[in-house]
């Protein structure tokens, strides 16, 4: 019978470097527009999507350390990991407001 652990693992694996790529994507997609067309509002949408790709790696990592980790250790890596997100929307927010 097949393992489905390993399996799972590297497809959860393969899933978050397409996400982590996807979001690296739409940063340089955004940047580029940025350096077209300087506005507040691009700059905005730029250093959204960048955080939000730091947000994607960090909890890539976080993932990785599993539960070999202290439980409180996890939770505060966890806790750090939501600040990127927040910062990310935050201010894709800000450039889709003004």
């Amino acid at each position: 019978m097949v393992e489905v652990e390993p399996i799972a693992r590297i497809v959860l694996t393969l899933m978050r470097f397409v996400v982590f790529g996807l979001s690296l994507g739409l940063t340089l997609i955004s940047f580029q527009a940025y350096r077209k067309k300087q506005s507040q509002r691009l700059q905005y949408a730029f250093v959204g999507f960048a955080f939000i790709s730091m947000g994607v790696a960090i909890s890539s990592v976080i993932t990785q350390l599993g539960s070999e980790a202290d439980q409180a250790i996890l939770l505060f890596f966890q806790m750090v990991e939501t600040i990127p997100f927040i910062i990310g929307f935050s201010m894709l927010y800000l450039s889709l407001y003004r």
